[in-house]
């Protein structure tokens, strides 16, 4: 594996985005179980708000290996049902044997920053066991794309259609949705107002404090149609 190094600051700018956080767990947790596979693990801010143990086992890729050391420390006090810790692994899939099968595969805002997106999905669907799923969270639609995305590596942003047509030929799709209405606003905001290659910290608190709760309540009421994060779950 090719060395890497994260282009941006955001891993630390969304670290405290705790409501985003918790609005994330409380939708992916009936899919999250058994043995879990974190690519793309950064910081360990993911891992910590959606760890659950009750699950066998939690492991962490993260190809950046100074981002490994800091997510070691960070995941260190979290317990699987057998009271063990996350292990964490310097590398992407290609680190892993073909040998390593696990329930569950999260992707939380990483396959944006993946080239060959529909070459990872089909390379993380041979690592599922049987009723496993992927779980993928990105960033939605291609016109937000905005100087912050190209600024922290984005490849793209997804719609429901373009994501979902990435499914690889064994899997099926067993959620989809998007995710933050009100969050829409303030990606619009910043593309065409701001037009900031990275937010400052006081946006993306105003964004966690003030536009997660409500997109809480309106996200269900909009039938999961508006958002700006796509989330599309599959299972083997």
């Amino acid at each position: 594996m090719e060395a890497f190094s994260y282009v941006g600051d955001e891993l630390e700018l969304f670290r405290e985005a705790h409501n985003w956080k918790r609005y994330l767990k409380r939708t992916l947790a009936p899919l999250i179980r058994g043995h879990v596979l974190e690519v793309g693990a950064g910081l360990g801010g993911t891992t910590i708000a959606l760890h659950d143990s009750a699950c066998q086992s939690w492991t962490c890729l993260e190809p950046d290996p100074e981002a490994h050391t800091e997510l070691t420390s960070a995941v260190s006090e979290l317990r699987d049902r057998e009271g063990r810790a996350p292990r964490t692994v310097v590398g992407d899939l290609a680190s892993l044997g073909p040998e390593a099968r696990y329930d569950t595969v999260l992707y939380v805002d990483v396959l944006e920053h993946i080239e060959d997106d529909r070459g990872e999905l089909a390379r993380a669907a041979q690592h599922l066991l049987p009723g496993g799923h992927v779980i993928v969270m990105s960033p939605a639609h291609p016109w937000l794309y905005s100087e912050f995305d190209r600024a922290i590596g984005h490849y793209r942003r997804y719609t429901l259609s373009s994501l979902v047509a990435c499914s690889p030929p064994s899997v099926q799709v067993v959620c989809r949705r998007y995710l933050d209405s009100i969050g829409v606003v303030a990606s619009l905001g910043n593309r065409l107002l701001l037009r900031r290659s990275m937010p400052e910290a006081r946006h993306i608190e105003m964004w966690d404090r003030l536009m997660i709760p409500v997109s809480r309540v309106t996200d269900p009421l909009l039938g999961y149609r508006l958002g700006k994060s796509v989330l599309v779950a599959w299972q083997a």
